[in-house]
């Protein structure tokens, strides 16, 4: 048994050695640019609801009521490090940390404090430091409005002028004071401050004025130069990204089943700045339970519209669970304690694709064009002078094929499928015949068609020779054995 595993092992390792080989010009120098917020992507998760890693902070929990704090905390994010940067997301962002009368901190009571489920403020700066040694930042929301009555200011006598109205249990603060946004820009700016975090999304903003919004950015941004400043909601003032809180309706309403209209797709894009790009949000209902809804299989669902996300010049934003389909309609059921224990194909395919974007500048910021983009077939290009990918999104219910030219591609060149392994040549008709079956994401990389993969061959011939003496030393062991056993007779 220990001969066969070391033949399986040495196969794929030879088998490995060469598609990296054959794929060496993903690993461009250009990774170790600076990155713009363009090239992020983002992990948006809630931690009371992904991992659990100390039990010192698990009073008053209770993992059966969903309404409930569930026990995570900032310790399981340190412990879930690995898990998600080997996803390859860049940035973080964990919601709202201040104190809070409810798990997802949407009801907070303090601006300073930190909220004791989720641990020490020691505990959160430690927490910072491990991501960003491995290259990750973590983003923290800042409510702007819609605090908790239980809120620090809002039960200070001398503030009570800065409360304007009290909706669903939830206090509003009077945007317009100027005493008020002072010591929100005040707060927002200690807090930037003290943690070394890469940056801030503001929520609950609607009732803010554009030019008191700009002056918390103006402000945000004097702490920390490369500290992003983003919203989730649409505005007018000088974010980094832009919202649009029809993006998610638009690629939900496209990949949620085959054979979908498509021509929205692009709307997201016209922004002048990086734009936002995501399926869902923790606001709403879960993806999966779209397309179940739809009576499609999730898992497939979300590998069509997370291949597009990831390929497409915006910023992805993807919910925690993603990669394992939660499900639910509504909060707190599209808030569940992280399972994992679950089968990790997405979790691989989230992977896959990342990686492919975070080692090629090309396929982050290069030249975008749209070639094809009718009823779920979705064909474009990331070109840049340094290399040229084409990426296939086949959301339809049948196989299509698309030809591209030697003027689109360039003479002599092939197409080197990343995720299926399938090489596309020039054929007798002049063209490069593109052919994806339905309800699949395919990435091509553009190169210089040097004929037969050598390394490749060598390599396939080095595992037939391995397989064909594990055979023939199982041949001879079989005839000792039958030997031996005659001797013995």
């Amino acid at each position: 048994m220990k001969f066969k595993k070391w033949i399986s092992a040495t196969a794929a390792s030879l088998l490995l050695a060469t598609s990296l080989l054959g794929t060496t010009a993903v690993a461009h120098a250009d990774e170790v640019q600076a990155r713009t917020i363009a090239q992020e992507s983002i992990y948006d998760l809630l931690v009371d609801r992904f991992f659990n890693g100390s039990g010192t902070n698990d009073f008053d929990t209770n993992t059966q009521d969903p309404s409930k704090f569930a026990g995570g905390d900032f310790t399981g994010l340190q412990d879930k490090l690995k898990f998600i940067g080997e996803m390859g997301y860049t940035i973080v962002s964990i919601g709202t940390i201040f104190s809070t009368d409810v798990y997802d901190g949407s009801m907070p009571t303090s601006y300073t404090t930190i909220e004791e489920h989720f641990g020490t403020a020691e505990e959160f700066q430690s927490v910072i430091e491990a991501y960003k040694a491995n290259n990750m930042s973590i983003m923290v929301d800042f409510p702007l409005n819609n605090v908790s009555p239980n809120h620090e200011w809002a039960k200070d006598a001398a503030k009570q002028d800065w409360i304007a109205t009290t909706n669903n249990g939830q206090v509003q603060w009077d945007l317009t004071n100027k005493d008020v946004q002072n010591a929100l820009i005040e707060t927002a700016t200690e807090f930037a401050s003290t943690y070394n975090i890469g940056g801030i999304r503001l929520t609950n903003i609607a009732d803010a004025d554009t030019a008191f919004i700009n002056a918390l950015i103006d402000a945000l941004k004097g702490t920390k130069d490369s500290l992003y400043v983003i919203a989730n909601e649409e505005s007018d003032a000088d974010f980094d990204a832009s919202f649009s809180p029809v993006t998610a309706d638009i690629y939900r309403n496209i990949f949620k089943n085959v054979d979908m209209d498509s021509s929205k797709l692009m709307e997201p894009f016209s922004s002048d700045k990086p734009t936002q790009i995501m399926i869902d949000s923790l606001q709403t209902h879960r993806f999966t339970f779209d397309s179940a809804s739809e009576n499609m299989f999730p898992p497939t669902r979300l590998k069509m519209a997370l291949g597009a996300l990831f390929m497409l010049p915006g910023i992805p934003v993807v919910q925690y669970g993603s990669e394992i389909a939660m499900n639910g309609e509504a909060k707190p059921d599209t808030h569940q304690f992280y399972n994992f224990k679950t089968d990790e194909e997405l979790i691989d395919y989230v992977k896959n694709v990342q990686s492919l974007r975070n080692k090629s500048a090309t396929i982050r910021n290069g030249d975008f064009e749209v070639i094809t983009n009718e009823n779920g077939l979705l064909v474009f290009t990331r070109t840049s002078d340094e290399e040229q990918w084409v990426i296939m999104i086949n959301n339809t219910g049948k196989t299509q094929r698309v030809d591209f030219t030697p003027a689109q591609l360039g003479e002599g060149k092939m197409l080197n499928g990343i995720l299926h392994q399938e090489k596309v040549r020039i054929n007798d008709k002049d063209v490069y015949p593109v052919i994806l079956d339905r309800e699949m994401v395919e990435i091509y990389q553009v190169r210089e068609d040097k004929g037969l993969n050598l390394p490749y061959m060598i390599a396939l011939g080095l595992v037939w020779l391995l397989f064909i003496g594990f055979v023939v030393v199982i041949i001879k062991r079989g005839k000792t054995r039958r030997q031996e056993q005659d001797a013995i007779k």
